[in-house]
């Protein structure tokens, strides 16, 4: 699908100011959008807007299809009847700029359990437009909240350490356990609904401001999640659970042993053998959230790293293909068109190309990679295609600032090289890369909100393989100079990414409604 020229923001919502320790869907979420429109930016990216498990890694959550219950705002949740005055003037101290999810989680579950009562005791369980819900998505909510519901009843602790009758779904344990854990599940489902609601209703604000969405599909699921639960033989693991094969990928020049990921992979003959519906039902999902799909690790469709699932590192894997080419005809063929971003990052293949340019498929450029005598040449800006998405850096990189700032530390020269290609002999050279990205012929620039702020290291959002410290930094509006959103509308006109916007910036930071 061809992409129109036009700029975006990189932020997760859980990124978002407010005083609920992270970011949600509530007022400021329309504030950033208010911003983003004043701005000219016409596309917000995201992550995977699941429920973060293990590390509160959006790229591991219990669940393919739901969405993440700390993103509920108790604003709105007050605004709708379901939560007291002291409910939201009573509220733990957070730090504004990082989400300490240990006391969070606990506390904003205490939240959602009191909008549960009220609602369930107001009888809107027999809610007409509840019940649509959860008919319209049975196919997937009925698993996952009866997974969460005996993942909570079992201590939180790993699906296949529960009773052998639920974790096995052996005969009639389904209905058992539906029984024994109704409320629960019925919790678990109106936490599910309200996400719904308001993100779509946040969903359609961006898009009453001309601004579409950029969601995110990490190409495998977790180990522990309802998904591999309540569909075993799709994926690679025995009978009782045990992993026969692994995700990672090999050895190369930034690791010895290659990355173990340790995700269960498909088993695609028979996904194929389905028509690829669980495919479809996790795509039909997406677009009904998102308006834009990127799919992380793209070349794992055309070939994936196989790793032993007793494993200790990725060495000992091998190269299997990947029947990419048949799933995303059988996308186009039920979905139409699709309006998909490729993540072709790492070492990538010919074939990958092949795949990737048959659909049409924008590929990913990112700026940082670039630069210096041993940088990745092909991503220099004056290298780049119009079909695809230039970023100055992702989520997995230091924030650009961060970047050079350690990179003129280490006397590397990189801070001096970039500088010289860039024929800018200024110490700010965050702002100049990011001019240099709108400026280039890739119809789409996204730019991590991080680097419109121009924050260090401080503001980085991902260690990749680092555990504990992750995915928790968050910005507020002190943070944000008066003139950036003009600065930036007027690049998006300087540079034609977008049409002309209004010059009254006014109400930016002050949506109650």
């Amino acid at each position: 699908m061809k992409f129109e020229r036009c700029a975006g923001i990189l932020l997760h919502p859980t990124s978002l100011p407010g005083k609920y320790g992270i970011g949600d869907l509530g007022h400021e979420a329309y504030n950033f959008i208010n911003f983003m429109e004043a701005s000219g930016q016409t596309r917000w990216q995201v992550f995977p807007l699941g429920p973060t498990g293990y590390g509160d890694s959006p790229y591991q959550c219990f669940s393919a299809f739901a969405g993440n219950p700390n993103m509920v705002s108790p604003d709105f949740l007050h605004r709708d009847g379901l939560l007291n005055d002291e409910d939201i003037e009573n509220v733990p101290e957070f730090d504004p700029h990082n989400i300490d999810f240990g006391p969070l989680i606990g506390y904003k579950a205490e939240l959602l359990a009191k909008a549960y009562k009220i609602f369930a005791e107001k009888g809107m369980l027999d809610d007409k437009e509840y019940k649509s819900y959860c008919k319209k998505n049975k196919f997937w909510l009925d698993d996952f909240a009866l997974f969460m519901a005996a993942k909570k009843y079992h201590d939180g602790v790993v699906w296949t350490d529960w009773s052998e009758d639920i974790a096995l779904r052996k005969r009639g344990a389904v209905k058992k356990w539906n029984e024994k854990l109704a409320d629960e599940i019925n919790y678990q489902k109106f936490v599910q609904y309200i996400f719904d609601k308001q993100w779509n209703d946040v969903v359609d604000y961006a898009h009453s401001k001309g601004i579409k969405i950029i969601g995110d599909l990490p190409i495998f699921i977790a180990y522990d999640s309802a998904d591999l639960w309540a569909n075993k033989d799709q994926f690679t693991v025995d009978k009782k659970g045990k992993l026969e094969k692994v995700a990672g990928v090999p050895p190369d020049y930034f690791s010895k042993t290659g990355q173990l990921w340790g995700n269960p992979l498909y088993r695609w003959k028979k996904m194929e053998e389905d028509g690829f519906d669980w495919w479809i039902n996790r795509f039909k999902k997406l677009f009904e959230m998102v308006d834009i799909v990127r799919i992380d690790h793209f070349r794992g469709f055309d070939a994936y790293w196989e790793i032993p699932g007793d494993a200790e590192t990725a060495i000992d894997g091998r190269w299997v293909k990947a029947p990419g080419n048949k799933l995303f005809n059988r996308i186009k063929e039920v979905l139409g068109e699709p309006p998909i971003i490729a993540e072709d990052l790492g070492v990538i293949t010919q074939s990958v190309v092949d795949l990737r340019d048959k659909f049409n498929f924008p590929g990913i450029k990112i700026l940082q990679f670039a630069f210096g005598e041993t940088g990745d040449k092909k991503f220099l800006p004056h290298r780049l295609v119009q079909n695809c998405v230039v970023h100055t850096g992702s989520h997995d990189n230091n924030t650009t600032k961060g970047f050079f700032d350690e990179e003129k530390a280490n006397n590397s020269g990189i801070f001096e090289w970039t500088q010289k290609y860039l024929n800018y002999h200024g110490d700010n050279l965050t702002n100049e890369l990011i001019r240099i990205a709108y400026a280039s012929v890739a119809d789409t620039c996204i730019i991590p909100m991080q680097d419109m702020l121009n924050l260090g290291a401080e503001a980085r959002m991902n260690f990749p393989g680092k555990l504990g410290g992750n995915w928790t930094w968050r910005y507020t509006w002190d943070q944000v100079p008066d003139y950036l959103a003009g600065a930036y509308n007027e690049m998006c006109q300087f540079y034609q990414r977008g049409v002309e916007i209004s010059d009254d910036l006014d109400d930016i930071k002050t949506h109650e409604e």
